[in-house]
């Protein structure tokens, strides 16, 4: 190797990341969060909208970019390195730090600004004109500066893209509990039993069912969390055959005529006055009642844009 003019010879680069980080490898560690999250490329075909080889390119990208293995794929299945992690845990911690700096440059220059994903789940425009659209209207009129990004989903998916970061706040139901997620009530929606034109039960006379004719037919399952009073009982009475989680694919499997459902009556009144579905009642069956939530992920700092959505959410309800 030649000598520098001094005599010494040159310093060789260690071997590692040196560069500066351009949005190319921020969109990129987003990529590696999201699979290393979901535990895989297919699984996170879905939620990242590409495909897998799509996928597997940005992150061989990015292991060139980082000169690291992240990951090992293939037949064995999907793990990450001791590398991997240490770079999903740098990871989380960066874009936490990247949107501190956001709020705290929105605070000091009093003006908001930057990314606001929310995601909803399906048919809430069904609604109409709620507490929702016009806690977005007043939103978008005071804060120009906010890219507004919605996305609807399934409740599940809602919840894996809360957890993951890829949702700034959501607006969806509550199955259950979830550590690490925080919600607020927001309003509550009635869903009563339905069957489509060509079930039995569509031209029989207006007399009630009973629940001993129910318990014969074939159900599509219930989200955990719809109640009513004595639910738990009468649930464990009925037989479920089949599961929609939107309410456009339950819809759906009811109009088959096969299966009976459960739907909000804002969604399906228009299907009954077009002579598709029928609502059906039932002396022992109460109706279900589901209640929306607006939901954020736990956090010592929940963000500037989500505090002020929440607030002006609140004044809507």
């Amino acid at each position: 190797m030649p000598a520098t003019r001094h005599g010494t010879h040159p310093t060789r680069a260690a071997p590692g990341f040196h560069g500066q980080l351009a949005e190319v490898d921020l969109r990129l560690l987003r990529v590696f969060r999201t699979v290393a999250t979901r535990g895989g490329f297919t699984a996170a075909e879905m939620a990242l909208g590409k495909s897998k080889s799509s996928i597997s390119i940005d992150i061989s990208s990015l292991e060139s970019r980082l000169k690291i293995r992240l990951c090992r794929r293939g037949r064995g299945g999907f793990a990450l390195t001791p590398e991997g992690q240490q770079v999903l845990d740098a990871t989380e911690d960066l874009l936490r730090d990247i949107d501190r700096f956001r709020d705290r440059v929105n605070v000091a220059s009093g003006i908001l600004s930057g990314r606001f994903t929310l995601y909803v789940i399906d048919n809430l425009l069904a609604y109409g004109d709620t507490a929702i659209v016009r806690a977005l209207e007043l939103f978008a009129r005071r804060h120009s500066g906010i890219f507004i990004d919605m996305t609807s989903a399934p409740v599940t998916e809602i919840e894996h893209a809360l957890l993951d970061g890829r949702a700034t706040a959501a607006v969806t139901l509550m199955p259950r509990a979830q550590p690490a997620l925080s919600s607020t009530g927001l309003v509550s929606e009635t869903l009563h039993l339905y069957c489509g034109r060509r079930h039995p039960f569509f031209d029989r006379a207006e007399a009630p069912l009973t629940l001993a004719m129910l318990e014969d037919q074939r159900l599509i399952d219930v989200s955990d969390a719809a109640t009513a009073p004595g639910w738990p009982a009468i649930r464990r009475r009925l037989t479920f055959s089949a599961a929609a989680e939107t309410i456009d694919s339950r819809a759906m499997l009811i109009m088959t005529g096969i299966y009976l459902g459960f739907l909000p009556d804002a969604f399906a009144t228009p299907l009954v006055h077009g002579g598709q579905l029928r609502r059906l009642a039932c002396d022992d069956l109460p109706p279900l009642v589901t209640q929306l939530h607006f939901v954020v992920k736990k956090d010592a700092d929940t963000g500037l844009m989500t505090d002020t959505f929440r607030t002006i959410l609140d004044s809507t309800c």
